[in-house]
C-alpha cells in the first residue's frame, strides 16, 4: 500500500460489482458500460496488489463481461491471455482456474465464429470442470457453464 490505496479492497469492491451487473437480467447500457469499467479497474487494482492468480481471474472476468456483450474481440484477446497467464502460472493455479480458462476461450471463439476449436476448447473446459476436487467448486463450475447458453452444432456436450 506504497500509495495509500488498499488496492486489494477495491480490488474486491469492484469484482463483486461486476458480478452484480453480469448477473442483472435488465441491465441498462449504461450498466453494461459500467460493468466493463468496473471490470477494467478491478484488473488495475489486483496487478497493483495481488499475483498472478488474481490477475489471471481478472483477466477472465474481463473476458466474461465481453462475452456477455457480445464484444467478440475483446472477448478473444482477454480469453488468450487467461491461456496464457494459465499456462505460465500452471502451478500457482486452482483446478477450477484450469476449467474456466478453457470455457472461456471456448465462448470467445464460438463468439468469434470459430465452432471448431470453440467445440474443443469447450469439451477440455468440461474434462477439466469433472475433475475439480471441491464439490462446491465443481457445482459453481458448472453452474457457470449453464448461465450462458453454448450450442455449436458440432458439439459432443451441450449444457
Amino acid at each position: 500500500m506504497q500509495d495509500g490505496m488498499d488496492h486489494q479492497a477495491m480490488a474486491i469492491s469492484l469484482n463483486q460489482r461486476v458480478w452484480s451487473l453480469l448477473e442483472k437480467n435488465d441491465r441498462t447500457a449504461e450498466e453494461s458500460d459500467e460493468m466493463v469499467h468496473a471490470a477494467h479497474a478491478s484488473l488495475y487494482h489486483w496487478l497493483q496488489a495481488g499475483g498472478p492468480v488474481q490477475q489471471q481471474r481478472g483477466e477472465w472476468i474481463l473476458g466474461r463481461v465481453y462475452v456477455v456483450l457480445g464484444i467478440a474481440d475483446a472477448a478473444l484477446r482477454h480469453a488468450q491471455r487467461v491461456i496464457d497467464l494459465t499456462e505460465k502460472h500452471s502451478s500457482e493455479l486452482r483446478d477450477f482456474d484450469h476449467a474456466y480458462a478453457f470455457e472461456l476461450m471456448a465462448r470467445a471463439l464460438e463468439l468469434n465464429g470459430d465452432r471448431g476449436k470453440a467445440v474443443d476448447m469447450w469439451d477440455m473446459a468440461q474434462k477439466l470442470g469433472a475433475e475439480i476436487e471441491g464439490p462446491k467448486d465443481r457445482e459453481i463450475f458448472e453452474g457457470d457453464l449453464k448461465a450462458i447458453p453454448f450450442a455449436p452444432a458440432c458439439s459432443s456436450t451441450v449444457f
